[in-house]
């Protein structure tokens, strides 16, 4: 029996002097911050700002995540941050407080912030009012067969069967017709050396095709593409969709380690894509990135100067058929239309 006893003593001897060694084994202690709380003052103005305030007990710095893809480190806790997207927005806001010892503890809350009186100034528009072509002063065109590297097997055209403004919308209608060696035409619009520009917010209202085989696309590259090439030219997909998978759409950059298969980007799921107008949104910044349709976003970006997003970009409409994204086209497939009621660029 008292070899029993020595045997417990001496174990339980050792649990002690590792409990109380600990910390010099693991370091110091973590301090866990505590009480965390948030609060969220919008202004009446309209202005898209909202006073943020984040306190807990221990706390060291703060971190906020805004909902819209932008993230900011705040020590103080305070601060007055602007949303940019017009119309009334619910943002889920998360603040993360950490202590000096790097505990953390983190909320969300919810916040509405009324931006419709801050909507910034138009920039630069087309609103397809006219009848007949495109305005030439605002778009040219790409004329060609095989989609420059995506394998796809339209030829686009400038001739009016293609593209043409009608009733208030830009039409690009894609057809199902032997030219010029391939079995479809369609056309591909773009703004380059008409328009370009850095920074701002984008807003396309869009109906899309039908049809399986149908790639419709309203996007963006960068203006630098005839020296840098691509994809170090930097490319900005606003709304992507093929008609093989109906109402979901695609948001996607594409810059050097992300490009073709691996590009960076997202998608979501929308009602009636082929049948109604939604609108296909970028808020592009030094800072952010981020794609939205119907002022829901979807895919965000922090962009820094290791991007190449951070220099003018042109602006490209385009339907194309087939190739590597939208995949083999339906044999019964005959013409599907793009309409675009606006485009409308806002700094």
């Amino acid at each position: 029996m008292k070899k029993f006893s020595i045997i417990i003593i001496i174990t339980l001897t050792t649990v002690l002097f590792a409990a109380c060694n600990k910390d010099s084994l693991d370091g110091p202690a973590v301090t866990y911050p505590a009480n965390l709380v948030i609060t969220a003052v919008p202004a009446t103005d309209g202005s898209g700002k909202v006073d943020f305030t984040a306190k807990a007990d221990n706390a060291a710095s703060y971190v906020f995540e805004f909902g819209n893809g932008d993230i900011k480190t705040v020590p103080s806790g305070i601060i007055t941050y602007q949303y940019t997207l017009a119309g009334t927005n619910t943002y889920k806001v998360i603040a993360t407080a950490t202590s000096s010892t790097g505990g953390t503890i983190k909320k969300d809350t919810s916040v509405t912030v009324t931006v419709s009186g801050a909507a910034p100034s138009v920039y630069w528009s087309d609103e397809f009012n006219v009848d007949g072509a495109p305005d030439a002063t605002k778009w040219g065109y790409d004329i060609g067969a095989g989609g420059w590297g995506n394998n796809e097997l339209q030829y686009y055209t400038n001739r009016p069967v293609n593209s043409s403004v009608q009733n208030g919308v830009l039409k690009i209608t894609a057809l199902k017709e032997n030219y010029n060696g391939s079995n479809y035409t369609s056309a591909r619009l773009l703004s380059k050396g008409k328009f370009s520009f850095k920074y701002g917010r984008v807003e396309i209202r869009a109906k899309l095709p039908a049809g399986v085989g149908t790639w419709p696309a309203t996007w963006m590259l960068g203006s630098n593409i005839s020296s840098a090439g691509w994809p170090n030219c930097g490319e900005i997909d606003i709304m992507e969709h093929r008609g093989s998978e109906l109402n979901r759409i695609f948001g996607t950059l594409h810059y050097p380690g992300r490009s073709g298969g691996s590009a960076d980007g997202s998608s979501k799921f929308i009602t009636n894509a082929t049948t109604e107008f939604h609108i296909y949104t970028l808020e592009w910044t030094a800072t952010s990135i981020n794609i939205a349709v119907d002022g829901i976003v979807y895919h965000s970006v922090n962009n820094n100067g290791n991007l190449p997003f951070n220099q003018d970009f042109f602006l490209l409409l385009n339907v194309a058929i087939g190739g590597t994204f939208a995949g083999p086209v339906d044999p019964a497939f005959t013409s599907g239309t793009m309409e675009v009621d606006y485009v409308r660029v806002y700094k």
